[in-house]
């Protein structure tokens, strides 16, 4: 690539975002084409830059509130909370490829592009007198982003958090508190959102708090139901908030507490068991094809569904039978279906309401156009450089185009573990 504005230009990578050529169906015993282009990580690379661009640098230069359009439900009134929506579920998928090191060529002169617009965008969205200062503290959908937001900077502190000046790292600290305004609902995944904006705090060396870290914590695993999944509340929901939001939030908050006192390590080992065996099954959900089911709500965070299968990916943790490369293979394929579709992108580059294309139908009330950037957290393998096994191991297909082409494979079995978890209570002065 000649510069960073060729790397989406591409014509082999412009190529690779057709949704046509790629195998619809093979009978029972036929081998199937593994649908992959000749560098998969070039392919992802690209799909970021075309979904980042548009809110880095409209929000880097003060202008996102002003430029970014607002598809909605009819009479949603989601403004208040679009534009932390886009910039917080962005940086929480792309603050891993932000913060890989030993890039080269095109990649590395675009990853050094946006570094330094990511940076100015978290001084802007934070920045009381911005005219881009974003919403953290009114409404309760501005908790859930304002977590976003801590989750992506956890992600890559050496980048998001350890160089920006002070100035900056005291305002990133106000907004994160200001969302303590907003009472936590104690029925659902949202009580991870305030345990994210915690664990967040708790990094940052602020104090922080039992009812919204700790208890949070003890709530969302009091719901756990076996086999790597948990209830959403009291309740199963068959959707996909395992992946959205319960498992990665779940790792990252537990991974800040053991960080903190070794004596949350044990609860965070068990998570981490149980996240494994839920991307173990998230890779079987994906058919030959490079498809997989639409079920339950937020449908429009397109192949942010797959979360859970990309942060296990990330932290090299997979399970030993699901090999890196079926891993890339089948999300490619997935990724290449939706980014292809005609309609996912506005003319101006930004996303659409839709789950394969735009299809406003899906969006649910609470849906609007920041909403659709938690699809980049289907990219998080990007923070593995590109030497290693997950990008540069050669192609192979994933579970079910074995099965579908008749190769004979052990069966599938559920995991047993146990249904307490001990969270500790964290020291603090007073206490």
């Amino acid at each position: 690539m000649k510069t960073r504005r060729d790397f989406f230009k591409s014509a082999a990578i412009l190529g690779a975002f057709s949704a046509t050529g790629l195998p619809l169906q093979a009978a029972i015993g036929t081998p199937v084409a593994i649908p992959i282009s000749a560098d998969d990580r070039s392919v992802w690379v690209s799909v970021l830059e075309k979904i980042s661009r548009p809110v880095l640098e409209n929000l880097s230069r003060r202008d996102l509130k002003k430029s970014m359009p607002v598809e909605e439900h009819l009479g949603a009134k989601r403004a208040a909370f679009t534009h932390l929506e886009a910039f917080g579920r962005l940086l929480c998928g792309i603050a891993p490829w932000l913060a890989v090191e030993n890039l080269s060529g095109g990649e590395r002169a675009l990853q050094t592009e946006f570094i330094q617009l990511a940076q100015l965008a978290v001084d802007v969205a934070t920045d009381p007198q911005s005219p881009d200062f974003l919403n953290f503290s009114e409404g309760g959908q501005a908790l859930v982003d304002t977590a976003f937001l801590a989750q992506g900077i956890l992600r890559a502190p050496k980048i998001l958090w350890e160089p920006l000046e002070p100035r900056v790292k005291k305002q990133i600290i106000a907004a994160l508190k200001s969302s303590r305004k907003i009472p936590t609902p104690t029925n659902n995944n949202w009580v991870l959102f305030a345990a994210m904006v915690e664990a967040a705090l708790l990094a940052f060396g602020e104090p922080t708090l039992e009812d919204r870290l700790e208890n949070c914590v003890r709530k969302m695993l009091g719901w756990y139901l076996g086999d790597g999944a948990y209830g959403d509340g009291e309740f199963f929901h068959f959707d996909y908030y395992n992946s959205f939001v319960i498992h990665p939030m779940l790792l990252d908050v537990l991974q800040a507490l053991a960080k903190n006192d070794s004596a949350f390590s044990p609860a965070h080992k068990i998570i981490l068991a149980r996240a494994k065996r839920f991307a173990e099954i998230q890779e079987r959900f994906i058919a030959p094809d490079g498809t997989f089911p639409l079920i339950g709500r937020s449908m429009a965070y397109r192949f942010g569904a797959f979360q859970t299968l990309a942060q296990i990916s990330l932290l090299r943790a997979l399970p030993e039978k699901i090999k890196p490369a079926q891993v890339r293979c089948a999300l490619t394929a997935i990724i290449r279906r939706m980014i292809g579709a005609p309609g996912t992108f506005d003319a101006n580059g930004w996303l659409q309401i839709g789950f394969c294309g735009h299809q406003p139908s899906l969006g649910e009330s609470y849906i609007s156009t920041g909403s659709l950037y938690l699809c980049s957290v289907g990219l998080l393998p990007l923070g593995l450089p590109p030497t290693d096994e997950f990008w540069n191991a050669p192609a192979t297909a994933w579970t079910q185009q074995k099965i579908w082409a008749g190769e004979n494979l052990p069966a599938d079995h559920a995991m047993t573990d146990v249904k307490a978890v001990e969270v500790p209570r964290l020291k603090r002065s007073g206490a």
